[in-house]
């Protein structure tokens, strides 16, 4: 009998299974990786050795306004080891700098002040000026131009009238944009709903190069870099992360070389063989990530790519913030069928909101049955959305079984999130 825990919320769920049950259990290399120095070492290092780029404090030299893009609260970027250092740097060779921190919540809900002040900490967070993007703001946007796909690129003034701009953040796998981090602190990061809607729609989200793993010729990305060397993004700094939340490598510098630099080294940790089976179990790596079922479909389409045709997929989430998105939640209610049929009819100009994620969630659900195992969630919520609920992990496994039967094999993905499966 093996043990097998899954992330879930701020702790795990456990499973017992018989050994010969186990297909495979697919995990990102990141988990056990050892870094060469501590946290605070990594990133200082990076920020000394900048990659094409020259050092953030030769840059900072002389500017009056600084504008820092930082993560929101439903990514585990480790803000308050970065921004201090971040701090140092400008500081150190102009400490009457006007610096504003831009929380890049693209299309989510505002943070809370409890979800600010865990990021920056109280010291940060009660003396440095901290203002959080909103999508929908006709005033605090600007438009700068049309991206190559032809939407109107319109993001956060503060971005456009500061003197140097600046962003945080960190690198993995990502379901459309092959990659987090770099150029998507702009677009979706401070763009406008807009911009946002125009670079998410149904033709690019169904592009086969919009995929884990894959930068090149991917439609999202080219539109995603192009929005940010237009902002002049001139300097990010970029974090790889383990499944504690930890970080192993760091990497600043230039916007685009810094970041596929970053990429490179998690995109060797994170691929992994496809392992079919007829059960996957999978989760989004715990808090943040697992917070609303919004987010569950980066879980959902690693599960999707080695989950057998018929097959059912387990989603351990705790989503103790529903949905996480009012219009997924509508698009779902009409039934998978219904939602990609009128979805794939929508030109890019009239794409709806969160339209990406109900494209994906339908995409999935047309192929497999996808049970939520969550206590901190209101099943109706999920069924409503085409899902099946359970209470337990063992629950969910005998719902499981009745479906492909008892002895089914059964693949493990503990970090959906974290993976790029091949």
């Amino acid at each position: 009998m093996a043990t097998i825990n899954i992330p879930y919320g701020r702790t795990q769920l456990t499973l017992n299974i018989p050994e010969h049950r186990i297909e495979g259990i697919l995990e990102s290399r990141a988990h056990q990786f050892q870094p060469e120095a501590e946290e605070r070492q990594l990133v200082k290092m990076a920020l000394e050795h900048p990659i094409k780029s020259l050092r953030l404090r030769d840059l900072a030299k002389g500017k009056k306004k600084i504008t820092i893009i930082t993560s929101d609260h439903t990514r585990p970027v480790p803000t308050k080891i970065i921004t201090p250092l971040l701090l140092e740097e400008i500081r150190s060779v102009n400490p009457q700098a006007e610096i504003t921190f831009l929380v890049a919540t693209g299309f989510h809900r505002a943070s809370t002040r409890n979800e600010l002040l865990n990021k920056f900490g109280e010291d940060l967070f009660k003396n440095e000026r901290i203002v959080i993007h909103d999508g929908q703001d006709k005033n605090s946007l600007v438009n700068i131009g049309k991206l190559p796909s032809g939407g109107d690129l319109i993001i956060n003034k503060l971005a456009v009238e500061t003197d140097l701009l600046i962003a945080e953040g960190f690198i993995e796998p990502h379901l459309f944009a092959g990659f987090s981090g770099g150029r998507k602190s702009v677009l979706p990061g401070i763009a406008s709903r807009i911009t946002v809607l125009a670079n998410h729609c149904a033709e690019f989200i169904a592009h086969e190069k919009a995929r884990a793993g894959i930068l090149e010729d991917n439609p999202i990305h080219t539109d995603m870099l192009y929005a940010a060397q237009k902002a002049n993004l001139a300097f990010i700094v970029n974090v790889v992360l383990d499944s504690n939340k930890k970080i192993i490598q760091a990497f600043a510098g230039d916007l685009e070389q810094a970041h596929v630099a970053g990429c490179n080294f998690i995109g060797k940790l994170a691929s992994v063989k496809s392992m079919p089976a007829d059960i996957v179990i999978t989760s989004n790596g715990g808090y943040p990530l697992d917070q609303n079922i919004y987010q569950h479909v980066k879980s959902l389409s690693s599960a999707e790519a080695t989950c057998k045709e018929g097959g059912v997929i387990i989603a351990c989430a705790a989503c103790n913030d529903g949905h996480g998105s009012e219009d997924m939640y509508n698009w779902l209610r009409n039934g998978a069928q219904a939602v990609m049929k009128k979805i794939m009819r929508t030109d890019r100009n009239s794409t709806i909101p969160d339209q990406w994620a109900a494209q994906i969630m339908a995409r999935i659900q047309l192929k497999h049955t996808i049970i939520f195992v969550t206590d901190q969630c209101d099943h109706h919520i999920l069924k409503t959305m085409g899902f099946e609920a359970a209470y337990t992990l063992e629950q969910a496994m005998r719902m499981a079984e009745a479906k492909v039967g008892s002895q089914a094999k059964v693949t493990i993905i503990p970090d959906g999130v974290a993976v790029i499966v091949n």
